[in-house]
């Protein structure tokens, strides 16, 4: 996909506003995108996670991207109506609209320097720029995981384009910063088979791992809770030198992506991110600032995904490690 068509995909999701359970905007952006596919179907589950899904042809999905359609915010508290004069001075420390509660992991101290917000009725997100590119990069006030979501759309685009003959899910959920409780209740439902791997998709802090930006899409071994199937690592580590994509194969321990949430569920899992600066806005010196991007690191991570999707079912991933590793043994049977 050209990097223009990506940025334009980018640039309409990240103009909608999203906080914990108030995704609709995001939704309703992704369905309207969804839409162009004329072989891709996308269904609400009651809890209001997207479930999509490219096929052509009559192949079976091996993989699951998934990615969440929230992030941080102030979200109206229907509990706050019970301490009205709690609220409001909670209210005055931290600049949030009264009668709401912070969703999300942004460290106190920020908040309290009353960061300017935008209010959306019965939320609030900080008032920083919906997208903008500079240099190369994309400032938004919330590339997590929104670029996460650009990336599954693009991903359905670019297989259109193509004509691919492929199966693939994409998984778009909801309330993740308060605890992947979508991407559980999608998880608990079976609706995705186990057979399916799913790889989580996510904009990763930079100080969270030894990845640097714009040196490639990251294959995520783990997070900061645990560590993914090491077969579906080694996979995506393969697709990626076949593919030609820049790629890093690190451990990000900034935050803990839904992946560790599905492999609780028994799926198994694998992980992809981007390296992400200002985590959750917090800037430098405590100040609340866009998050950003490589944009030539979110194209890289298209491109494997589309790789993954299209390509046959690689060889043992394991097989020329267990090759080497069984052929310096035999140098030494001669002690045995």
């Amino acid at each position: 996909m050209q990097s223009d068509a990506l940025f334009d995909i980018i640039r309409s999701i990240l103009a909608q506003p999203t906080a914990p359970f108030h995704e609709d905007a995001v939704r309703a952006e992704i369905l309207i995108q969804l839409a162009q596919c004329s072989h891709v179907s996308a269904e609400r589950d009651d809890f209001g996670n997207v479930v999509a899904q490219y096929r052509r042809g009559h192949g079976e999905a091996r993989f699951a991207f998934a990615a969440h359609m929230d992030h941080p915010g102030y979200v109206f508290d229907p509990a706050a109506g019970e301490g009205a004069e709690t609220a409001e001075k909670s209210a005055a420390i931290s600049g949030a609209p009264v009668s709401s509660a912070f969703l999300g992991g942004v460290p106190r101290e920020y908040r309290e320097k009353n960061p300017p917000t935008r209010d959306f009725g019965a939320f609030a997100m900080w008032d920083l720029p919906a997208c903008e590119v500079r240099e190369g990069r994309v400032y938004s006030r919330a590339c997590d995981d929104l670029i996460g979501c650009a990336a599954i759309v693009a991903l359905f685009r670019e297989l259109e384009e193509r004509e691919a003959e492929a199966c693939v899910y994409g998984l778009f959920t909801r309330a993740e910063e308060v605890g992947f409780v979508g991407a559980i209740r999608l998880a608990q439902s079976g609706v995705v088979p186990r057979t399916v791997t799913v790889i989580s998709l996510e904009t990763s802090s930079e100080k969270g791992g030894p990845a640097k930006m714009g040196e490639g899409v990251v294959v995520r071994v783990g997070d900061k809770t645990s560590i993914f199937d090491a077969a579906a690592t080694a996979t995506l580590v393969q697709f990626a030198k076949a593919a030609e994509v820049p790629a890093q194969r690190c451990l990000m321990s900034g935050g803990t992506c839904e992946g560790t949430a599905y492999q609780l569920y028994g799926y198994r899992c694998g992980a992809l991110c981007v390296a992400l600066g200002n985590y959750h806005n917090c800037g430098p010196d405590t100040q609340i600032a866009p998050e950003f991007v490589s944009l030539e690191d979110v194209s890289g991570m298209v491109r494997l995904m589309a790789h993954a999707a299209i390509a046959p079912e690689p060889p043992d991933p394991h097989a020329a490690l267990r090759e080497k590793l069984e052929k310096g043994a035999a140098e030494y049977a001669r002690f045995t």
